[in-house]
């Protein structure tokens, strides 16, 4: 059995998911995540805003055929409006990368935000202050 991977953000970048969140809320919003992995650690250094990105209330989405390619983009956060932070069927289906993140209203706390990998497992996450 392998080791499961920890997702590093630092705090600062987690306080701008949130804000981003409450600002459009109810809507979701999506961001891309971008980072490096070394050995079992996923740091998270910078968000992208998505080109052409939808926000709605039940869904967030983006076309895929115009992400840049960048090979730093190692998974994407999004939030739920409703404060459920488990992953949903369509949530697994258009994973990208190698982790996402789920914010859940009120996105004031760090129990505000779960990490998963592809198979929607959660993941530990480590806050940088």
């Amino acid at each position: 059995m392998s080791k499961k991977i920890t997702v590093s953000i630092k705090r600062e970048i987690l306080e701008a998911i949130f804000e981003g969140a409450r600002h459009l809320y109810p809507r979701e919003t999506i961001l891309m995540l971008r980072g490096k992995k070394s050995k079992d650690i996923i740091q998270i250094n910078d968000l992208i805003i998505p080109p052409l990105a939808t926000y709605g209330e039940g869904f967030a989405s983006y076309p895929f055929h115009l992400l840049p390619m960048d090979f730093s983009l190692v998974g994407t956060v999004h939030s739920h409006p409703s404060g459920d932070k488990t992953p949903s069927d369509v949530d697994l289906n258009n994973f990208f990368g190698r982790v996402m993140m789920i914010v859940g209203f009120p996105y004031m706390t760090d129990q505000d935000v779960v990490a998963y990998n592809w198979s929607g497992e959660k993941l530990p996450i480590l806050i940088v202050e």
